[in-house]
């Protein structure tokens, strides 16, 4: 969203393989000890802000520059239908295949099971709706934006994207914006 912005950012990573988000100074940014945080010097009525929460942030930033929410009620609120489905679906249940597939120190099949299964229907759910939208919502929105760095992922969930075509046609289409590219490859 930055990147599509063209906002001016600093990047402060954090090393969460080795539990940097629970520092002291990190929960006092995020006090869930989570990923990932913007700190705005220039904030509303121009006080700093302090924001967490992927959806939270991207809001604020549609909010700030005008971009990527649209204006006009119906397609605001499918915008912000598609950006709930990420946060409540897509982002915690791939968090979990990606946990169960990659980091869990000894396999739990039923876990594997579970949450591969949810992710394929999650996908499902996606290509039925981009069969018909070139989209999540009726334009590019922080849906996309917030939902495509999931997708990126198939890999690590063993999702083979041509099994989605439409979700594979979004994909492609996403990955290719010069912004998203800029995005992808922060960190370095």
């Amino acid at each position: 969203m930055l990147e599509e912005c063209a906002l001016p950012y600093a990047v402060r990573k954090i090393n969460i393989s080795a539990g940097e988000q629970h520092l002291p100074e990190f929960v006092a940014l995020n006090p869930n000890g989570k990923i990932p945080v913007l700190v705005d010097d220039d904030g509303p009525d121009g006080k700093p802000i302090t924001l967490f929460e992927s959806g939270a942030i991207l809001v604020y930033l549609a909010g700030k520059t005008g971009k990527f929410l649209p204006a006009g009620d119906y397609a605001k609120y499918q915008a912000l239908q598609w950006l709930m489905f990420q946060m409540g679906g897509v982002g915690p249940m791939f968090g979990q295949v990606h946990h169960f597939l990659r980091a869990t120190p000894e396999p739990v099949p039923y876990a594997v099971q579970r949450y591969t299964k949810e992710a394929a229907r999650l996908y499902g759910v996606l290509n039925q709706r981009l069969t018909d939208h070139d989209y999540l919502a009726d334009e590019y929105s922080i849906a996309d934006i917030a939902t495509y760095p999931w997708v990126a992922r198939h890999d690590w969930q063993k999702v083979d994207l041509a099994a989605y075509p439409a979700v594979l046609r979004w994909f492609a289409a996403i990955g290719a914006r010069p912004a998203v590219q800029r995005g992808m490859a922060v960190p370095q």
